[in-house]
């Protein structure tokens, strides 16, 4: 006996290979009480040479509870990625699944949403969400949310992040302490946690009585971005020693164009990222960045997700990062 051919087998295909009600069937395979044992049997034995699959979408739709949580993430975001396969992780292990849906520049964060909306989604965490308070306010009032890498002060929406402000000044403290004096911040532009990094960048260097030698300059989320910028900062200030990228990834641009103008990495200019996504300790210099725990991020999301489910309160937790020192600092040069 084998699979229908041209399209999938169904509940009806297997009862009518059986002879049985595709009721009974129904219930063999959500294996509740009223078939024998001998048809049960027989039931899932010609199922399984058929191939029949149990549609799990259609299943989900039949039970009170999805078990389903949505989760949007930006596509150029590396880091994203890290905190999606976390957020699988500890969703499995609360017997919650996942459904994921990506947000790029062709593709909205609303168009996203609509998508995990769709899936009867019992509450949906935003990875770096760009949705303005109104646009959160109103989600909110259809099912729990929880922001995750963006502070949010929205009544009824959660949020976990880490505490960007500080994670700057730990990169700065790092740089100082190895003599540098001369260093730029490149930003992440409209990018959720950007204004904290900056603002935490100003206060940092203010601190150290270095408000003259900082310098900030515009950047973004990509490798490109960080290129882009560093080319310009070449061009236009040869005195810089050091660099602290809004995340990993604008970081790797800007050691890319360093290295093209025959500048050395770290022994002429220092680097350092933020977020310590897995392309930080993969490059062929290992990055020294800021690191985010991307499991504890995602089990305290998941956990604030679930909590709201059963009627708590928002989530409201501020983690705080640490540096993790790498290959692309060093001692400014003499």
């Amino acid at each position: 006996m084998s699979a229908r051919r041209g399209g999938r087998v169904t509940l009806a295909d297997v009862a009518q290979a059986a002879g049985v009600s595709t009721a009974l069937v129904s219930i063999v395979m959500r294996g509740v009480a009223g078939a024998s044992d001998e048809t049960r049997e027989r039931v899932l034995s010609i199922a399984g040479e058929m191939g029949y699959v149990p549609d799990q979408r259609a299943r989900k739709l039949r039970q009170a509870s999805s078990r389903l949580l949505g989760v949007t993430f930006e596509l150029r975001e590396p880091f994203h990625g890290d905190l999606v396969e976390e957020t699988y992780r500890v969703a499995a292990d609360v017997d919650y699944d996942v459904v994921i849906s990506a947000v790029a520049p062709s593709r909205s964060e609303a168009a996203a949403l609509d998508t995990v909306v769709r899936e009867r989604c019992e509450a949906v965490i935003l990875l770096g969400s760009r949705l303005s308070d109104d646009a959160l306010a109103g989600l909110a009032e259809r099912l729990p949310v929880v922001v995750v890498a963006r502070d949010s002060n929205v009544p009824g929406v959660g949020h976990v992040r880490s505490d960007d402000t500080a994670g700057v000044g730990l990169a700065v403290d790092h740089l100082v302490g190895l003599g540098h004096r001369r260093i730029v911040h490149i930003d992440g532009g409209d990018a959720p946690g950007a204004p904290d990094r900056r603002a935490g960048f100003s206060s940092a260097m203010g601190e150290r009585g270095l408000s003259s030698e900082a310098s900030i300059v515009a950047g973004g989320l990509t490798q490109i971005d960080g290129a882009r910028a560093t080319r310009d900062l070449v061009a236009a200030d040869e005195s810089t020693t050091a660099v602290v990228a809004f995340n990993d990834e604008c970081a790797t641009g800007v050691i890319d164009v360093l290295i093209r103008t025959g500048l050395r990495v770290p022994e002429d200019v220092s680097v350092i990222g933020y977020d310590d996504a897995r392309l930080a300790s993969r490059a062929p210099v290992p990055l020294t960045t800021v690191s985010q725990d991307a499991g504890e991020l995602a089990a305290d999301a998941v956990a604030g997700a679930l909590g709201m489910i059963d009627g708590g309160p928002p989530p409201r937790i501020v983690r705080r990062p640490r540096l993790v020192v790498r290959a692309t600092t060093a001692p400014v040069r003499r």
